[in-house]
């Protein structure tokens, strides 16, 4: 067993995936310690009550554990860690939800920290050029609904639900976003 552990160190997620799809419960632990750290750091981005991140963290995980054999993989041109947050951001809108229904709105989207999340940071420093000065350029509450609905994959009421905006604005704003994208790149 100690073996398959170590060997493990070297497998990529997507394989890890996999070996989890087929139970391997070694796997699911390196999976667990490569992507819980990033995991909980992005979700502590979008929300500040600690006891829903960990309640998302371990749907998210469990999910995982049951669904690893829906991953298509990079056959389709998806990563292992992006099926992941996918799994992750739909936890948290669904617990957003799930507050909403049992008592105030969610505190995530006014108590977040203004410091820049690592994907707005590659957002804006990580493309370069024309376009990495548009992103700059964006108001933050354009970058964010850009975030969500384009990185993150959400849908206008998944993004809605997660930013605590009705849809109107997120369309809005997703809208505005595109238009000085094109202004700036034109």
């Amino acid at each position: 067993m100690r073996a398959d552990r170590k060997a493990l160190h070297k497998v990529d997620e997507e394989r890890l995936v996999r070996l989890v799809a087929k139970g391997d419960r070694a796997a699911f632990e390196e999976l667990y310690r490569r992507t819980s750290p990033w995991m909980a750091v992005r979700l502590r981005r979008r929300c500040s009550d600690e006891q829903i991140v960990a309640e998302v963290m371990q749907e998210t995980y469990l999910a995982v554990w049951r669904a690893a054999g829906a991953f298509a993989g990079s056959a389709v041109g998806g990563t292992a860690v992006g099926w992941l947050w996918t799994i992750a951001a739909r936890r948290l809108v669904d617990a957003f939800r799930r507050r909403a229904h049992h008592a105030e709105p969610p505190p995530a989207a006014a108590a977040r920290v203004m410091a820049p999340a690592a994907e707005e940071e590659a957002l804006a420093t990580g493309v370069d050029g024309d376009v990495g000065d548009a992103l700059r350029r964006l108001a933050p509450e354009l970058r964010e609904v850009l975030q969500a609905t384009v990185l993150d994959g959400l849908s206008v009421r998944e993004t809605a639900a997660l930013l605590g905006l009705p849809e109107g604005t997120v369309k809005t704003r997703a809208r505005r976003a595109r238009i000085a994208m094109r202004k700036a790149l034109a």
